[in-house]
């Protein structure tokens, strides 16, 4: 989501009775019309419903900023059209605010819901009770039960990982646990934390908390650094977690082979990369095994990254697109030496959460692409890649008119998304 810190709307004197309520609201829980209604900027919206044309750039909203792109290709890629028409059926809206899917064995999923639940789904859409046992979560703007994954070897030990937002003495911050899903599958067992984010803060805002399973049986774990001036600068700290991605075993510790910082005396052996603003994807290129990386821009200049070990991704120091109240960030720089650059990036903003490449045989065409669910754009998109870059980008579900928060692979070779609202959806795309 994109998140105004309360420091911003107090500045807006003009807007002040409404803009003072906002900090009280959880933005999530606004419609894109009550937004607008109510006169809440926000980084980052639908695009135009006008037709697409195949090969011309996809139409957008206004360009924020002034920033011009590193290299051809780095920002609006071509149009493309899937030749197969596809099938989106509603299996399920009975799910409030989902943030993320975790495939089971069986083909069924663990779903989690922002407000701290967690159901079990069937492809059919028999949505579970409430299963019990899980800690209690910070629940506010990005704040809550984020997102979970099946341990490699859930059929034999029941496990899985998952985050959460915990209220700490100093604020509050995410963790990573682990549990086991009972036989009954009413509750779930031993929860554990693992790791606990460093340092807490006191908002409720960029989290990031995307887990995933590297071949070797470690955790990548991406965190956000927070959102406002005083603290996202320490996306750019060795000696602190926020804003990085991280790189842990199982029970929490550095995992085997992470880089060293020999320039840093006190740098946190889990911190893999830095720079990040507020990653909420991340999925493994099955060509070529590499770390891709989806992170929310503020007003724009949301990027898609490849991860490499030990490498600098520039937040705050570079970035495309600009602060919510319009203002440039760093002068308006989009580049420094020592700093890497995205492989991509929108403006506007469509708020990339979710994100994985597609292996199943149902799309022949979609083979090998990057699908990545938007929020405020309210689509899922499908970006076609050649040599690690965007070559093509399409749109897909924007008749929904819904928030994509994830999208998943499932057992059945079809793509699988949930949408971020109070009766949120579970959604099945199928060749028609």
């Amino acid at each position: 989501m994109k998140y105004f810190s309360a420091n911003f709307f107090y500045k807006s004197y003009t807007r002040l009775p409404i803009l003072l309520l906002l900090i009280f609201i959880n933005e999530n829980n606004l419609s894109a019309q009550t937004r607008n209604a109510m006169g809440i900027i926000v980084g980052g919206a639908r695009p135009p419903d006008v037709p697409v044309v195949a090969g011309k750039p996809l139409p957008t909203r206004d360009i924020i900023g002034n920033q011009k792109p590193a290299f051809e290709g780095q920002t609006k890629a071509p149009a493309v059209i899937s030749k197969t028409q596809i099938k989106a059926d509603v299996i399920t809206d009975r799910l409030h605010h989902p943030w993320s899917i975790a495939f089971l064995p069986d083909g069924r999923m663990l779903i989690t819901e922002k407000r701290g639940t967690l159901r079990i789904v069937s492809p059919s859409g028999l949505v579970s009770d409430t299963i019990r046992g899980l800690p209690k979560v910070y629940y506010r703007g990005d704040g809550g039960l984020l997102d979970i994954v099946a341990d490699p070897d859930f059929a034999n030990n029941r496990t899985f990982y998952f985050t959460y937002v915990e209220q700490r003495e100093n604020g509050n911050g995410i963790s990573v646990a682990s549990a086991i899903l009972a036989h009954d599958e009413f509750w779930v067992s031993g929860v554990k934390v693992i790791f606990r984010v460093e340092p807490g803060y006191t908002n409720g805002a960029h989290y990031g908390s995307r887990l995933l399973f590297d071949k070797e049986g470690a955790l990548f774990v991406s965190t956000g650094e927070r959102s406002d001036d005083g603290i996202r600068v320490q996306a750019q700290w060795l000696s602190s977690h926020l804003g990085k991605i991280l790189h842990i075993n199982k029970d929490g510790s550095a995992a085997k082979g992470n880089p060293s910082f020999p320039d840093s005396s006190n740098a946190r052996t889990e911190i893999y990369a830095y720079g990040i603003r507020n990653a909420q994807g991340m999925t493994f290129n099955p060509e070529t095994g590499e770390l891709w990386e989806l992170e929310h821009g503020p007003q724009a200049g949301d990027e898609i990254n490849i991860i490499k070990p030990g490498k600098n991704y520039g937040w705050p120091v570079i970035a495309y697109g600009t602060e919510y109240s319009g203002k440039l960030i760093n002068d308006g720089k989009s580049a420094q030496e020592g700093m890497e650059q995205p492989v991509y990036y929108w403006n506007p903003s469509i708020a990339p959460s979710g994100a994985t490449f597609y292996t199943g045989t149902l799309f022949l065409e979609w083979k090998g692409n990057l699908f990545a669910a938007a929020l405020a754009g309210q689509h899922l998109s499908r970006l076609i890649i050649k040599n690690n870059r965007v070559v093509g980008e399409e749109r897909l579900l924007p008749d929904q008119h819904q928030r994509i928060r994830d999208v998943k692979q499932g057992n059945d070779g079809a793509l699988w998304v949930i949408t971020d609202a109070d009766n949120g959806r579970l959604i099945r795309i199928t060749p028609k």
